[in-house]
């Protein structure tokens, strides 16, 4: 397992676009004060061997220098040894929805991004519990098995996308039924599901399915994504935005959040219904919930060991920097003969 001791450090990266506007600011002012001298083709033969290839190669190097000394900082580890530790806590099913309609920006960025902030904030939250991550649209598939790597649970939820699952649709039921299959058997185990989507549900009877899930002792939450009034589906081609979808008459299709059906999804299943619309959602009552509710002791294999490798990282950094300073930035002169002689021989 990887990991970084101080990911702190990483914000330092944020200078980067800065360091290349200033570069390029650098680079304009310079082309400006010479050309007050003299012309193009003057300061071309005035300085034939500066290379403007060169200088531009030397200055990527240095950022990536500068990038592999900050990830230095940081300093990467690399888990060792594994060993059961005892914890506790519940197990906590995730149901996400994938569907073409979370793409609508009527949350911005669009609704499946603002749900996978989420899903990182409940992840920060949960403290030892055990997480499952199933996403779903016209049919579920189980991302994540039980497991308290919340590490491995958030890059999970980075790679989340409307792609994963082929058949469109929004077939809550199912999502609740795999939930329900991705739990353990044991029964002294307090079980939660929450689920994630627009509510737009097309395919199943999601109500049935939570009163099922109930009777075996699962507490279901609903956070429903989206605004009443909706917003158009973009239509993704090949990673490229075309458009908004549009039905067998022309129309653009919008898609609305379906309060009134998550609300009672929750209620059935005993626990809260949360609502995103424009602003931040409050997520402090369905946690509150959940860390309320009993405990149970379990086994879990966590890294222990962790072994510090930055020092490779700052090798490759200085190793960059020494090939910075060891490439001229004049031209090459082999190159530039030919091409001289090439164009004498036109």
């Amino acid at each position: 397992m990887l990991k970084l001791e101080n990911e702190i450090y990483l914000y330092i990266l944020l200078a980067l676009p800065i360091l290349v506007l200033f570069y390029f600011i650098y680079r304009a002012r310079r082309k400006k004060l010479l050309s007050k001298f003299a012309t193009q083709i003057a300061l071309a033969r005035l300085a034939p061997n500066v290379s403007t290839f060169k200088n531009s190669l030397k200055f990527i190097l240095i950022l990536i220098a500068f990038s592999l000394m900050v990830l230095g900082l940081a300093n990467p580890q690399i888990g060792t040894k594994m060993k059961e530790v005892k914890r506790e806590g519940i197990e906590v099913v995730i149901a996400v929805d994938v569907s073409n309609s979370m793409l609508a920006e009527d949350i911005r960025p669009n609704r499946l991004e603002r749900a996978k902030s989420a899903i990182k904030r409940l992840i920060d939250d949960l403290k030892q519990d055990k997480i499952s991550i199933v996403l779903f649209a016209g049919d579920s598939f189980l991302q994540l098995p039980l497991t308290t790597d919340y590490s491995a649970a958030k890059l999970m939820v980075s790679t989340m996308s409307t792609n994963l699952i082929e058949k469109q649709g929004t077939a809550i039921g199912s999502a609740i039924e795999l939930g329900l299959k991705s739990f353990s058997d044991d029964d002294k185990v307090n079980k939660v599901m929450i689920i994630i989507t627009d509510g737009e549900n097309h395919e199943d009877d999601a109500l049935s399915a939570a009163k099922i899930a109930v009777e075996k002792g699962v507490i279901i939450h609903t956070i429903g994504m989206g605004s009443v009034d909706g917003g158009p589906i973009p239509n993704i081609v090949n990673g490229q935005s075309k458009g908004y979808l549009t039905d067998n008459q022309g129309k653009t299709v919008v898609s609305k959040l379906n309060a009134n059906m998550l609300k009672e999804l929750a209620s059935i299943g005993g626990g809260n219904f949360v609502r995103a619309s424009g602003g931040d959602f409050n997520l402090g009552d369905l946690i509150d919930d959940i860390a309320k509710m009993e405990k149970t002791e379990f086994e879990a294999k966590v890294f222990t060991d962790f072994e510090d490798r930055f020092q490779y990282v700052f090798f490759f950094a200085l190793f960059v920097l020494v090939l910075e300073m060891l490439i001229s930035d004049k031209k090459n002169k082999t190159f530039t003969m030919k091409k001289i002689i090439g164009e004498d021989n036109d």
